[in-house]
């Protein structure tokens, strides 16, 4: 049996992770009979191993409670877990694309940068690097 903090730190989370998902009901901790403090199993390690995998593979905490409400109840969530994930390959890719666009504008505003002075507060401005980006843009561009 172990506390909130044995736990966090078997799985290599904060305290307050353990909590929250206490809270949601992803963890389901005994109670101490002694103190009343919430005490974890090997089970409770296992699920919350488990949550990790499914957060680093892009699953949000309700469909997480989704996955093993189903599991709960005696019926596989692998079908379920696949057309999630088939639902999310398409967002992640705009997000993907969406990332690289503003890369690639951070750099060449970055180097557009590099040639610009600084500018001095004159009440008219408060960047003037990020004010005349766009006009560098269209200058380039147009």
């Amino acid at each position: 049996m172990m506390k909130v903090s044995d736990l966090a730190k078997q799985a290599c989370v904060t305290a307050d992770t353990v909590r929250h998902y206490t809270r949601i009901g992803l963890l389901k901790p005994k109670r101490n009979p002694v103190n009343g403090y919430q005490i974890y199993d090997g089970d409770a390690l296992k699920h919350l191993r488990f949550i990790q995998k499914a957060r680093l593979l892009g699953f949000g905490l309700s469909e997480i409670q989704t996955i093993v409400h189903h599991e709960h109840s005696g019926t596989s969530p692998c079908p379920m877990v696949r057309d999630l994930m088939k639902q999310h390959l398409p967002q992640v890719r705009e997000q993907i694309t969406e990332l690289q666009a503003q890369l690639e504008r951070m750099e060449r505003a970055l180097a557009a940068w590099e040639e610009m002075p600084d500018g001095t507060p004159d009440g008219n401005t408060i960047c003037q690097l990020i004010e005349h980006w766009n006009d560098l843009e269209e200058q380039k561009h147009g």
